[in-house]
């Protein structure tokens, strides 16, 4: 393969890797979708717009011609023994949930309390384990799939349940953005069915709008958190009223 067609397919790899539109990218460089279309239709790009859809993909020209940004087999879940490494120690499982989020280096430190001698051992730590691929002082190839998810009752589901809902649950939900509904009924499989379908595009219209508001500045976001739940379920209380 050629180097230019080479370079071309490893761009629409990456966009697709980070679900980037065409559209979202001819907005990043400030150029017309039809451009961006017309570009890699030709495959075909000047060197100033190569080098700016280098900046905006954070990757090196020179990584694009030896195939090296082309996305490998992607995580969708981690280990159970990479997970444990998580759960042992915060601030791992704090900047792995930020960079899956697509957080910037300079924003985990401007939010959290990590200068750049602690956050750079932490993306060793995280290299190490293969979660990420890291490259000193601040290259970093996130190695978990658009739809990486944590394991299903593994180590870092049982932190959640245990550690993080019950704090999420006790808080009073009063603020003008809080919502909080609690509801029970009797259903047929069928309407579970069609609410479980619900709360799957739910889930995902919430990951895509985070990931278009990941590049906005930080000063106009605010962390949020959803907890969302459905399974057939009876309170033991009301289980033991029941004629036996």
């Amino acid at each position: 393969m050629d180097g230019s067609r080479l370079v071309v397919q490893s761009i629409r790899a990456l966009l697709r890797q980070r679900g980037i539109t065409y559209r979202q990218l001819a907005e990043l460089l400030d150029v017309s979708e039809p451009t961006i279309k017309r570009d890699f239709s030709r495959g075909d790009f000047s060197l100033s717009r190569l080098d700016r859809i280098c900046a905006a993909l954070d990757v090196s020209l020179g990584d694009l011609v030896l195939g090296n940004a082309l996305p490998s087999a992607a995580l969708t879940q981690l280990s159970e023994r990479q997970e444990r490494a998580l759960v042992r120690e915060p601030r791992l499982l704090v900047v792995t949930y930020l960079l899956v989020n697509d957080w910037k280096l300079s924003e985990v430190m401007s939010m959290f309390a990590l200068d750049e001698n602690a956050l750079v051992s932490v993306l060793l730590r995280l290299d190490a384990l293969q979660i990420i691929a890291y490259r000193p002082p601040h290259r970093i190839k996130k190695l978990t799939a658009r739809n990486f998810s944590w394991r299903k009752d593994g180590p870092v589901h049982e932190f959640f349940v245990t550690r993080v809902a019950p704090e999420f649950l006790r808080a009073r939900f009063d603020e003008p953005s809080d919502e909080l509904h609690f509801i029970g009924g009797t259903l047929s499989a069928a309407s579970l069915a069609r609410l479980k379908m619900s709360i799957t595009q739910l889930v995902q219209e919430f990951e895509e709008l985070a990931r278009q508001d990941s590049r906005l500045p930080l000063e106009i976001r605010d962390g949020c958190s959803a907890l969302l739940a459905l399974r057939k379920w009876e309170f033991s209380e009301f289980t033991k009223l029941r004629r036996r």
